[in-house]
């Protein structure tokens, strides 16, 4: 790959993190091993059926506490300090020796801040599913989500440059969505503090 190719696999490897980091690892790995895609030359160890297995294992644990309410947004709470600095080591060791190092520290704070964009969108939309007493929402989007991170880990190691476009249109959808849901959920906290401040009491008479 080239640099710009790269920095294509890097920030859609990235989106997809900030969604699912361990479905994202392990289908890069897969696809590689499969011969479906070819990983950068530093990332070939991602192939490696250890790292495929503990990525694997981990993706279950997740597929089953992304499914329920609640747990699901504790979990996404935890990863906020886990997804944005993996999807960043990924992009720093994606590029070759060749590359400039501040071009590696460059693209690896791109890349974290996109999986930071992406991961907040999701966070923030199971938010706002938990809300809803049914969990139908919360299998719908964790299987969407899911299915999103293995797309991408596909097409960006398969094209790159494509994939690139992609993710800056994703994650513009994203910061929408965030802000979006920011606003209902400060319309709802400033409701609910009406409601349970209740009416000024009346003055006593003198």
């Amino acid at each position: 790959m080239s640099p710009l190719e790269t920095l294509g696999f890097a920030l859609g490897t990235s989106f997809a993190s900030g969604l699912n980091l361990y479905a994202t690892v392990a289908a890069a790995g897969l696809f590689d091993r499969l011969g479906l895609i070819t990983l950068p030359e530093p990332l070939q160890v991602l192939a490696h059926p250890l790292v495929i297995g503990v990525a694997v294992a981990l993706f279950v644990v997740e597929f089953v506490a992304d499914k329920i309410p609640y747990v699901d947004s504790v979990w996404d709470a935890v990863h906020t300090f886990i997804r944005p600095p993996a999807a960043a080591l990924l992009s720093y060791s994606a590029f070759a020796g060749g590359v400039p190092e501040q071009w590696k520290v460059g693209a690896a704070l791109l890349a974290g801040t996109v999986a930071l964009t992406s991961h907040g969108a999701k966070a923030t939309t199971r938010a706002a599913a938990n809300v809803s007493p049914e969990p139908v929402s919360n299998w719908t989007l964790s299987l969407a989500e899911d299915s999103v991170a293995v797309f991408l880990s596909w097409l960006a190691a398969a094209h790159p440059l494509l994939t690139a476009g992609v993710v800056v249109v994703l994650v513009v959808l994203a910061v929408l969505l965030i802000w979006r849901l920011f606003r209902v959920f400060r319309g709802v906290v400033a409701r609910f503090g009406g409601r349970t401040s209740g009416p000024a009491p009346a003055p006593a008479p003198d």
